[in-house]
């Protein structure tokens, strides 16, 4: 590929990302983040502002350390009224285990003038001065132009002075900011391509927040029309609406532009690992809808849909799933047709004729259940252990005899008010009944405590499974407190298997209970464990 085809990646999930609303990184979470993003091949990672907070100040103490990335420590220019030599916070920076160096200084003459209240021409030998002493201490210096699209909208010549003057120090990027989110690509693609008739696009980067929903739109314009570093987050975290999408970003950059990001073909395929280990360290839901990587990015419902990618996926698919790391889905639900089913069989594992009256059996059945409450389109666990039920494919693990669940509220020794849970299980286990008592911070996790210590002796397999999501939703909202509701619960383990099941009944523990079975048959027969005898 031709010199100019090389687009550098810089992620600042673990400095811009962090300020996203609710998000609070430990150094352990920035390790595990970095140390991935690293693997993946991702040419510049932003570790946070040493000597901003406690958690980045340990992080830089001790970083991980990268086989091909460049750590990166983040900060501004130095104070008025201090040479550049002398400023602590510049000094901060300057004196971690990160050889590259991005430095913030505003461009909008607007900033300048009444956030900063500093001369202007004050402030551009400001960033000048801050990014010759750093060339001095560090081995890249980057300059971060915070405000660049709105500042060269309002003072064009003022913009580009402070971002000249930055080069002219010693900057080896030049990343032009829409820092308040409000720029547009056809606005993007222009000032780029003017500010690269100036200054060579190799040297230039784009940094975009997410406030029109065009930060991924404008990261690629701002690349076409010349730039060659862009920077994002992973999931698009960051601040209001968050940041241009690393996730989205290099697919597009490297499957629909043809660029070359540094990343190998075969680390592609992680991006969806990476999507979800970030999610994972943050206790969030995954974002199902996600491109590219989301549960539903490649999932097929209609039954024309499914006809159609059964004989070419190309009919309804913009790449082939695996390319980054997911894979297809075929919904079977009430509007599902034959199709559907037997597609479902074959990416379960199951070889059946599409003539077998099982697949139509199958099929009245989901939509009976459906009818009465069920959704498989949203519990895939449920719906193949449904279907193997059908087949006799499925051994009976344990038989369930009688729970009950108490919930007490009261005042404790210390005059707290506290809620409690209780939950007792009779259970038949390789012939024998046990019985078990579990404690939980709600009815759903005292029973799930319950099954947990009368089952993990005869399943080993149990071990690593958590509960990751739950959600209720009543059906039936005319029916009020009586009325049937739906428990959805989302499973994970230690080898990032991730299954759904469902529970629908008039009675909410009900439900749980019937969703926490399918939980806990579908790992055990996942896992290959043989019935305890």
């Amino acid at each position: 590929m031709p010199a100019d085809n090389r687009v550098y990646l810089f992620d600042t999930t673990l400095r811009d990302g962090a300020q996203t609303q609710g998000v609070d990184f430990s150094v352990a979470d920035k390790t595990a983040i970095a140390i991935e993003l690293d693997r993946i091949g991702i040419d510049y990672i932003e570790g946070g502002w040493p000597g901003a907070n406690p958690t980045d100040d340990r992080f830089f103490a001790a970083p991980p350390t990268f086989n091909q990335a460049r750590f990166v420590a983040f900060g501004m220019t130095r104070r008025a009224g201090r040479s550049a030599a002398n400023d602590p916070g510049l000094n901060a920076i300057l004196s971690t285990k990160a050889r590259t160096v991005c430095m913030v200084g505003k461009t909008w003459d607007f900033h300048v003038d009444v956030a900063l209240e500093l001369g202007r021409t004050e402030y551009v030998d400001m960033i000048a001065d801050s990014i010759a002493v750093a060339k001095t201490r560090v081995d890249e210096v980057m300059f971060d132009a915070e405000h660049f699209f709105d500042g060269y909208k309002a003072n064009r010549d003022y913009a580009m002075t402070c971002v000249r003057e930055a080069h002219r120090a010693g900057a080896r990027w030049l990343v032009l900011c829409d820092t308040n989110g409000g720029t547009l690509p056809h606005e993007i693609e222009r000032i780029v391509g003017e500010v690269c008739r100036e200054i060579p696009g190799s040297a230039v980067g784009i940094h975009c927040h997410n406030d029109t929903e065009n930060a991924v739109a404008n990261s690629l314009a701002a690349v076409h029309a010349g730039a060659r570093q862009v920077q994002g987050t992973i999931n698009g975290l960051g601040e209001r609406c968050g940041n241009a999408n690393m996730i989205a970003l290099v697919p597009n950059l490297m499957l629909k532009m043809g660029y070359d990001t540094g990343i190998p073909a075969e680390n592609l395929t992680k991006l969806t690992h990476l999507s979800r280990l970030l999610d994972d360290r943050l206790n969030l839901p995954p974002n199902r809808s996600a491109a590219y990587v989301g549960s539903r990015a490649f999932a097929h419902k209609g039954g024309l849909h499914v006809s159609a990618v059964e004989k070419d996926p190309r009919t309804y698919e913009h790449i082939d799933p695996a390319a980054v790391g997911n894979e297809r889905i075929i919904v079977v639900s009430d509007q599902a047709g034959r199709s559907n089913v037997v597609a479902r069989f074959r990416q379960i594992g199951l070889d059946i004729d599409p003539k077998s009256p099982e697949v139509m059996r199958l099929l009245e059945i989901v939509k009976e259940r459906e009818a009465n409450g069920y959704a498989y389109d949203g519990a895939d666990a449920s719906f193949e252990l449904l279907a193997r039920r059908e087949l006799h494919t499925v051994p009976d693990y344990f038989e369930l005899q009688s729970f009950r669940v108490l919930a007490e509220r009261r005042w404790n020794a210390k005059g707290e008010l506290i809620t409690l849970s209780e939950a007792t299980v009779k259970l038949d286990v390789a012939r024998h009944r046990v019985m078990e008592v579990g404690e939980g911070n709600g009815p759903v996790n005292a029973l799930d405590s319950a099954l947990r210590k009368a089952l993990l002796p005869h399943y080993a397999e149990l071990v690593d499974m958590r509960l990751i999501d739950f959600k209720v939703r009543i059906l039936d909202s005319a029916g009020g407190t009586a009325a049937i509701t739906r428990v959805m619960i989302e499973s994970a383990d230690s080898h990032g298997l991730r299954w759904t099941t469902i529970g629908v009944s008039p009675n909410i523990i009900d439900a749980s209970y019937n969703a926490l079975y399918d939980a806990i048959t579908y790992k055990l027969f996942r896992d290959g464990a043989a019935p305890a005898v």
